[in-house]
């Protein structure tokens, strides 16, 4: 159970319900690699915190990839939406096709 599945257990009151369960449902959603193309950045990141102790300047190489990974998907995304393609974002299948097109993760 994660974290914000158990402080969400312990509200009773309705309205706390629905904010707990949107809470949960956007925790799922940066867990989806269809929708978040950058999992692997963001758990090296935590990771490499974990490690250090939470000492961020020791961490900065991987925060520094993880941004590159969000902006060049992003970018990839608006480029997408102009031309009409959808979904936005490519599927994980997809994106895999296209980096191993390029030899490899651009940033």
């Amino acid at each position: 159970m994660t974290t914000s599945e158990q402080s969400c257990k312990t509200g009773s009151v309705f309205f706390f319900f629905i904010i707990c369960t949107q809470i949960q449902m956007d925790a799922r959603k940066v867990r989806n690699q269809d929708i978040n193309p950058c999992i692997e950045e963001s758990d090296d990141s935590q990771k490499c915190l974990n490690v250090f102790n939470y000492d961020k300047s020791m961490c900065s190489t991987y925060f520094q990839r993880y941004k590159k990974c969000r902006k060049y998907w992003h970018n990839i995304m608006v480029q997408r939406r102009k031309d009409g393609v959808k979904p936005d974002m490519p599927t994980a299948a997809e994106r895999l096709e296209m980096l191993t097109a390029m030899g490899g993760k651009p940033y």
